[in-house]
């Protein structure tokens, strides 16, 4: 089974914890900590065996869903959530997948954010409805209308803070009052904050959940997710990712456990540079609009102050003329990769309506502003004087 984490971190700050916790040494006594690529394991007896197959004593039986590696990274992240367990998965849409199968049934209810993740949405839309769960979507700053979403079939919240790709924020606190006043379970995906910038479980989430192959990993080389809550939670996501079986390989855990080293280091970076990048792009004339909770013209800038510690590493902007102005940017840039990916150490820029959004119908892109001049930018780790020479070489040349 998963590890829980102890209670041995507390007092640590976030850097420490990211270094320290969750390290297990072998015989050998490595300060580096080992990867543990093997799908099975040997017992002493056959006695062991059966104890460890019944869980009548702790121990590793099978990498589909035990596994040293994974171990560590689950204990490491949980002790910067705060959470008293993790359960990692295959990927972030795995890990959201995770928690609708361990939470819901047919017949239940799903209250979201209008601004999702596309494939999010189309999670809710197109499978989940194939097992007779429905979704109701609201606005993600309206902690009201959440509760006014609500049936007697309801059983879960799902928003994610800041959204993608337009910033919005939700209030986690309020949004949790309205849940707990219902009887409803929250989720929060923290993929865009990551622990470093906020905590959800400290804000009254009952879970979180995690896209890590963004910033967690950091360098853009492997896949991961992670769903976080209490431990009675966490059985019931654990369970069905031992039997459907989206886990997390141990190379890839081991990966991701060591990123997570550097994690607070660099999101105060990326989000230094990005809140640099977004107040440059306020000023440039062939720009509309920029989205950036670090921006004092953030409709929810307060907000972001009190629930987030920094405003985060990806911003937004629209470009006057539309897709054709937006594409013209893009193609111009020589730095900036062109990639839906996000949370990498190289900077990456998209067009959410033909690339992450496309699937979704434009009536509902509409509703969600993503709109055809939209670019998101993840701001990676380069200078950002090179990052504004880039975009500007495609702004400069618009005729506006």
């Amino acid at each position: 089974m998963a590890v829980e984490s102890g209670s041995y971190y507390q007092d640590w700050d976030d850097e420490t914890r990211s270094v320290r916790t969750g390290t297990y040494r072998s015989q050998f006594g490595e300060h580096s900590e080992a990867m543990f690529l093997t799908s099975s394991y040997v017992f002493q007896s056959a006695a062991e065996a059966a104890a460890r197959f019944s869980e009548a004593e702790p121990g590793y039986t099978y990498s589909r869903f035990t596994n040293p590696s994974v171990s560590m990274f689950e204990e490491r992240l949980a002790a910067l959530e705060g959470a008293e367990r993790c359960v990692a998965t295959a990927s972030g849409m795995s890990a959201i997948l995770a928690v609708c199968m361990a939470t819901l049934k047919a017949g239940d209810h799903i209250v979201a954010s209008q601004s999702l993740f596309g494939s999010t949405i189309g999670l809710f839309n197109n499978i989940l409805t194939r097992f007779g769960i429905s979704t109701s979507y609201v606005p993600l700053n309206n902690a009201e209308a959440w509760g006014d979403a609500c049936n007697e079939n309801t059983k879960l919240f799902f928003m994610e803070t800041p959204s993608n790709p337009l910033l919005e924020l939700g209030d986690i606190s309020a949004v949790s009052a309205v849940a707990k006043s219902k009887g409803v379970l929250l989720a929060v995906d923290n993929c865009f904050a990551t622990p470093i910038l906020q905590k959800p479980i400290s804000l009254g989430a009952d879970m979180v959940v995690h896209s890590a192959t963004k910033y967690i990993d950091g360098q853009g080389r492997v896949l991961g997710g992670a769903v976080l809550g209490s431990n009675e939670l966490m059985q019931q996501v654990f369970l069905f990712l031992r039997t459907a079986g989206p886990t997390l390989s141990a190379f890839n855990a081991w990966t991701l456990f060591k990123s997570l080293e550097t994690l607070p280091l660099r999101m105060e970076r990326h989000c230094q540079s990005a809140l640099e990048l977004a107040t440059w792009l306020e000023s440039h004339p062939a720009v509309s609009r920029v989205f950036h909770p670090g921006l004092a013209s953030h409709p929810q800038f307060e907000l972001a102050a009190r629930q987030q510690k920094f405003g985060g590493g990806v911003l937004s902007f629209i470009v006057k003329g539309g897709r054709e102005s937006a594409w013209k940017v893009i193609d111009a840039t020589q730095l900036i990769s062109i990639t839906g990916n996000l949370g990498d150490a190289k900077s990456t820029i998209t067009h959410p309506a033909s690339t992450t959004h496309f699937r979704i119908s434009p009536e509902a892109r509409e509703v969600a502003g993503v709109v055809e001049g939209l670019l998101r930018v993840s701001v990676g780790l380069e200078s950002v004087d090179d990052l504004k020479r880039d975009l500007a070489r495609g702004l400069d040349s618009l005729a506006i």
